[in-house]
């Protein structure tokens, strides 16, 4: 097949997880579960940031920022996956699965960026306290989450415009969940080195910078710690930064995880069944962890929870009221 307007009647058949039906009503209960989950504890989170004066402050603006994306990088894909499950269907048309590796690739970089920016300021607060409010102003952090957006959003569409040139034969089935932008190279039947070279050139450079940022903020962290005489004063420092810490272990590690496997195993199903710990399950993992080891975010539930109740009876007198 020449490159051309016949690329665009393409349908693409999504494989997922299993072959077998009997296990398709497992895997959607499974999976809606976890998206729920996902969807309401990021969105509890936005909230109680957002109604919190407490929490005004840059490290939670990070944090409700990221729990944004991470709402937007998991609808991206398991939405999809549900309905292709509950109509027993595989397909996906070629405008639509270009359209997800777009979004995928926005919020996948998005929350790699934002990870970065929370070490960063998490550095400042630590390694430089007396300097945090004045480095940390209002105008720096919104220039930062700028900058992360719109660094996505380019990446997504030079990496979309290049899979856009590409021409697809007959194999069109995706031994995946979601339209990867690696999949989609690998079913061209056209030349793809340029694809190759500007994919891994940018893995290296939108992946491999921020880590290198990240690692060393925690260095610097660390060293500081270090320098702390009293063990109270060493423990409180390391509690602000914990959570996070946490936060990107789960997602460097699972995500480099999945790439170093199926590189080695060359097995694709389970690169498939390996990608959910990233897409999936660290997404829904982080409200979790942020409000089970912050004190803050745990204070703000419970005053969340006390104003809620409280208008709970206002609201009913209302609809009693002749």
């Amino acid at each position: 097949m020449e490159p051309g307007n016949d690329t665009q009647l393409l349908e693409f058949l999504l494989l997922g997880f299993s072959e077998g039906p009997e296990l398709q009503s497992l895997i959607f209960g499974l999976f809606l579960s976890m998206y729920l989950i996902t969807v309401f504890g990021n969105l509890l989170i936005i909230l109680v940031v957002s109604s919190d004066s407490h929490l005004h402050t840059p490290m939670y603006f990070f944090l409700a920022n990221l729990s944004f994306v991470d709402i937007c990088f998991t609808s991206t894909t398991v939405p999809k996956m549900l309905w292709n499950i509950q109509t027993q269907s595989k397909i996906i048309t070629y405008e639509d699965c270009i359209t997800q590796m777009n979004f995928f690739l926005i919020f996948s970089v998005l929350d790699i960026y934002l990870l970065a920016v929370m070490a960063y300021d998490r550095f400042v607060a630590i390694c430089h306290p007396l300097q945090y409010t004045v480095i940390m102003n209002p105008w720096l952090c919104g220039l930062l989450v700028l900058v992360s957006w719109i660094t996505s959003v380019l990446h997504s569409l030079l990496q979309t415009s290049m899979v856009l040139r590409l021409s697809f034969c007959t194999e069109v089935e995706i031994p995946h969940f979601l339209c990867e932008l690696n999949q989609l190279i690998q079913l061209a039947c056209s030349d793809t080195f340029l694809n190759n070279v500007v994919m891994y050139l940018a893995a290296v450079l939108l992946a491999g910078g921020p880590l290198v940022g990240i690692l060393y903020s925690y260095s610097k962290i660390v060293s500081s710690i270090r320098g702390i005489s009293s063990a109270q004063g060493k423990y409180k420092a390391f509690s602000t930064c914990a959570s996070h810490l946490l936060v990107v272990s789960l997602f460097f590690c699972t995500s480099l995880g999945v790439y170093l496997s199926s590189a080695a195993t060359q097995s694709s199903h389970s690169s498939a069944t390996a990608s959910v710990m990233y897409t999936v399950v660290t997404p829904m993992l982080n409200p979790f962890i942020y409000s089970l080891r912050n004190k803050d975010i745990k204070g703000a539930l419970r005053r969340f929870s006390a104003m809620a109740v409280r208008k709970g009876p206002i609201v009913l007198r209302l609809k009693n009221f002749p």
